[in-house]
């Protein structure tokens, strides 16, 4: 049985992972572009793109912008960076958000781009190595104004001093809780609830509505499972619930997992928070139910994947029986999602529907904004583009994700709410959407809107 249930997780590894592949230095004072843009984007079907509130509704074109890298004037391109993990642990979940950055730059850009500029992507796949991160920063950041996102904690880590000695700006592709910490975040504009609020939000949640006072906590080493595992047990704490199995930081890719699944049975837990990857989840998953092991399911976002729910997949049925999570942004089959479904529509119509391409639509806001404020700023060179963009005090994304302040005090600032709570539907899956029952939307638990944000959750 254990062997057969190992060659199950492979093909199920295997079909995630094949998912994912689908798809000067001087600054110069210049003449600025006379064209003047609306400063938001009508997307298809729509009166206007979320986030309204960074720049004016047109912005006059001062007389000199300044420039350095990645804004060239008299050619009229704006080059922004990706640093996409498209084939690594997460590429499943990325390859759509990069996507989102697509179709949302396709949209800007047919309708007159950043005032007459036109952006492009510069698309690079770090693998989910943070080597390689590095690397390709060191490589882009001659040739880029910005990055529209950095995939994964360690990797945006790792890259985080260099930021701030470079005078560039960054969107985390994580949702770490130190990112909300001005002592840790320097040149980086997150969005969405943390993984250690996120953990709070869920877990009241569930005991509030569903019972329950044992919970097992396991994770992936590092910034984003020990941020998310460090949110549950102070939820765990303050709601006075019992750990019964400390995974923290257990989960090893390449190593045997089943030791963990096995921990999770001994524990009779009623709650299981895991925080892992779309290639380790269903594995520690698949062998405790193997066991006869029910539990109510829950964790991070990134430990959800659809292809849990797709046909073939040996756990669909379990997963949709037991699962319960959240998510930093509208779904797909969300009314707050209706601008991504008519981009899509419009620029990528055989794309299949997918959640995270959301998110990339959220980045590429975030990066819109920042880039319209400079630009009536007057200076769009790197280290402008980071004051400009640190200088937007309320971003409203409508209803595609939770508003946004980079200007307020730490505490003030800090996310607390989830976009929405979700359960698995293979019927909204076999209805062509992305497997979701939508069951709350901009949820924040007493827990966490009580919570008071001094530090990160988790040090790095």
């Amino acid at each position: 049985m254990r062997g057969r249930w190992k060659l199950v997780v492979a093909l199920l590894a295997f079909a995630l992972v094949a998912a994912a592949c689908g798809d000067d230095d001087d600054t110069a004072a210049t003449t600025a572009a006379t064209t003047a843009a609306p400063a938001t984007t009508a997307a298809p079907g729509t009166t206007a793109a979320p986030g309204t509130t960074a720049a004016p509704a047109t912005t006059a074109a001062p007389a000199e912008i300044l420039t350095d890298v990645g804004v060239d004037l008299d050619a009229g391109v704006i080059k922004v960076g990706l640093l996409s993990d498209l084939t690594g642990v997460f590429g499943a979940l990325v390859s759509p958000i990069v996507v989102g950055h697509e179709v949302y730059w396709d949209d800007v850009n047919a309708k007159g781009g950043v005032n007459g500029l036109t952006v492009e992507l510069v698309i690079e796949d770090t693998e989910y190595l943070v080597d390689k991160h590095v690397q390709l920063y060191e490589e882009l950041k001659d040739d880029v104004v910005a990055f529209g996102h950095s995939t994964g904690s360690p990797h945006t880590v790792a890259i985080r001093e260099a930021l701030e000695e470079d005078g560039i700006f960054a969107i985390p592709l994580t949702w770490y809780s130190g990112w909300s910490d001005p002592a840790i975040n320097a040149n980086l504009l997150p969005h969405g609830v943390p993984y250690c609020i996120e953990a709070m939000n869920l877990l009241d949640y569930i005991t509030t509505t569903e019972g329950g006072t044992k919970v097992a906590v396991v994770s992936l080493p590092g910034d984003y499972g020990q941020d998310s595992a460090q949110g549950a047990k102070k939820a765990i704490d303050a709601l006075d619930l019992e750990l019964v199995y400390d995974g923290e930081g257990q989960i090893i890719p390449g190593q045997d997992l089943k030791p963990i699944a096995d921990a999770i049975v001994a524990s009779e837990a009623d709650i299981v928070f895991i925080t892992g990857s779309p290639g380790n989840v269903p594995e520690i998953y698949g062998q405790a139910i193997a066991q006869g092991f029910v539990a109510r399911w829950t964790g991070a976002l990134p430990s959800w994947n659809p292809a849990y729910i797709a046909p073939g997949s040996p756990i669909k049925d379990a997963i949709e029986r037991d699962w319960l999570g959240d998510s930093y942004i509208a779904l797909w089959s969300s009314p707050g999602a209706a601008v991504v479904r008519d981009l899509v529509a419009t620029y990528r119509p055989d794309q299949t529907p997918h959640d995270f391409i959301g998110e990339g639509v959220v980045e590429a806001i975030i990066m819109h904004q920042a880039l319209l404020k400079a630009y009536e700023l007057g200076d769009m060179t790197q280290a402008g583009l980071v004051a400009a963009a640190k200088s937007i005090a309320n971003l409203d994304f409508g209803d595609l994700a939770p508003p946004e302040d980079y200007v307020s005090a730490a505490d003030d600032r800090l996310q607390r709410t989830s976009a929405v709570l979700f359960k698995p539907s293979q019927a909204d899956l076999a209805a062509g959407g992305t497997g979701v029952e939508i069951i709350e939307t901009n949820y924040v638990s007493p827990l966490a809107e009580s919570y008071v944000f001094e530090e990160t959750c988790f040090s790095i």
